[in-house]
């Protein structure tokens, strides 16, 4: 009977901690969501990423491109829940073609073009119009997938002939290839977010562009309609509306 008596113990105890270890293992266990976002918020989600993951005990997946990539990678069916783009437009798009929940989607940020240049290159070209020069080379986004390519080129047609200089474009995947093209001397100067000038060390910014030039630059975010944790995407979606987000925006030079 002792024995009976002490092998139901042994088998009660064991079974507890079982109980209690898989318990703890279900607690560790975190829900998961991809965020896609525009390359030029690089370093926002770089903060941002353990800052959500601690408050919502959710793991997040960055996604960084042109707004343009992560717009048809989207619309090939990527497994993403939540977009941020640089341009209403490629939005937009998306919510044409009915892959955004409707009720899901808010303008989040604001930034602003600057001119910088290569401080090898600053004797030559000090504003928007010393671009026109034969011996300037200017890096820009790729006007068709990279909004910031968009707004540059607006900027371009604002300020002087855009097909005159055109040859002497050197175009880039993303605003922060236009950014690594400057710095390293492989242009003499680009047109890249105001958000972007926190990383030069080898440039400097030679003009801030006029807000008149360019279509408005919004970052709109929103959750897809294909997400299985559109749960999660819409408390991703407020946090990105936190104190703790705005605090970040400013220190990159973005506006709410």
């Amino acid at each position: 009977m002792k024995k009976t008596f002490r092998f139901f113990i042994v088998a009660l105890f064991s079974l507890l901690i079982f109980a209690c270890g898989k318990n703890k293992e279900a607690a560790e266990i975190k829900k998961e969501i991809t965020v896609s976002a525009a390359a030029s918020l690089t370093e926002i989600m770089d903060e941002l990423k353990p800052l959500f993951e601690e408050k919502y005990n959710t793991k997040l997946i960055v996604n960084l491109a042109s707004s343009g990539t992560l717009q048809r990678q989207i619309e090939e069916g990527a497994p993403v829940d939540v977009f941020i783009s640089a341009s209403e437009n490629k939005m937009d798009i998306l919510m044409e073609k009915g892959l955004l929940e409707e009720d899901a989607r808010e303008n989040l940020l604001k930034n602003s073009l600057v001119l910088i240049v290569n401080k090898e290159s600053i004797d030559k070209v000090k504003s928007m119009k010393d671009l026109n020069k034969s011996d300037v080379k200017v890096s820009i986004g790729e006007p068709g997938s990279v909004p910031a390519g968009r707004y540059a080129k607006e900027s371009l047609e604002y300020y002087g002939d855009y097909e005159g200089i055109e040859a002497n474009l050197i175009f880039a995947k993303n605003v922060k290839q236009v950014l690594s093209y400057v710095e390293a001397g492989e242009v003499d100067a680009g047109i890249v977010y105001e958000s972007d000038i926190v990383n030069l060390k080898n440039s400097v910014t030679a003009q801030k562009i006029e807000v008149e030039s360019h279509s408005p630059i919004v970052y709109p975010g929103a959750v897809i309609k294909s997400s299985e944790n559109k749960k999660s995407a819409k408390e991703f979606i407020e946090f990105f509306k936190s104190s703790e987000v705005k605090k970040l925006a400013e220190k990159y030079g973005f506006e709410i």
